[in-house]
C-alpha cells in the first residue's frame, strides 16, 4: 500500500513540491503518520530511532542507520 501521506510534512502524498521532504528523510526519522498524518511521538537515541502513531503503532529506524 502506497502512502497517502508524507512523513516528514504530513500532507498529501500526490501533492507536488516534497523536494526538500526527501532531503530531511535521509537524515531524520519521520514526524507524521503516513497512512493518517497524525503527529507521531519520535524517540532519537544513539542506536536509531522509533516513531509512535497513537493508531498505527509504532516504526523503528532500519538496520544500519547509525
Amino acid at each position: 500500500m502506497a502512502a497517502a501521506f508524507c512523513d516528514q510534512c504530513g500532507r498529501s502524498a500526490e501533492a507536488g513540491g516534497h523536494v526538500r521532504c526527501a532531503v530531511r528523510r535521509e537524515l531524520e526519522p519521520p514526524r507524521y503518520c503516513a497512512e493518517c498524518a497524525r503527529r507521531m511521538v519520535v524517540q532519537v537515541t544513539p542506536m536509531g530511532w522509533t516513531a509512535r502513531c497513537s493508531r498505527h503503532g509504532e516504526i523503528f529506524s532500519p538496520e544500519g542507520v547509525c
